[in-house]
């Protein structure tokens, strides 16, 4: 194998590029972020772009921006590009992760009750 197939094959600059359409899509992301879930709606179609149809396979059951990057092996700059076109495509649905934060007050309250220890 030559030198320039192995660069490819480690996921050099180019092999993204070629996937993102050298897109860097930082506007069209402004809506994901590392947290938000992706899930699949529908499944792999023949003839699709591979990490399309690996984001499908992979997103299954709901999966974060971030490990979804990390199953592919992929940047989430690329998989934010790749995702805004599964989203704009309607294959994908983006789920805001649940807000569970407690409240302020409470937070404060224990702090200060720590402190009198």
């Amino acid at each position: 194998m030559s030198e320039s197939d192995q660069d490819w094959d480690k996921g050099g600059p180019e092999r993204l590029y070629v996937i993102t359409g050298g897109r860097a899509g930082a506007e069209e992301q402004a809506e994901l972020d590392l947290v938000t879930l992706i899930v699949s709606l529908e499944d792999s179609q023949p003839g699709m772009q591979p990490e399309h149809a690996a984001i499908l396979r992979v997103c299954r059951s709901p999966l974060s921006v971030a490990e979804v990057s990390a199953h592919l092996a992929l940047p989430a700059s690329v998989i934010g590009v790749l995702l805004t076109d599964l989203l704009a495509d309607g294959r994908v649905e983006a789920r805001a992760p649940a807000s569970n934060l407690p409240d302020i007050a409470l937070i404060e309250a224990v702090i200060d009750g720590l402190q009198k220890l």
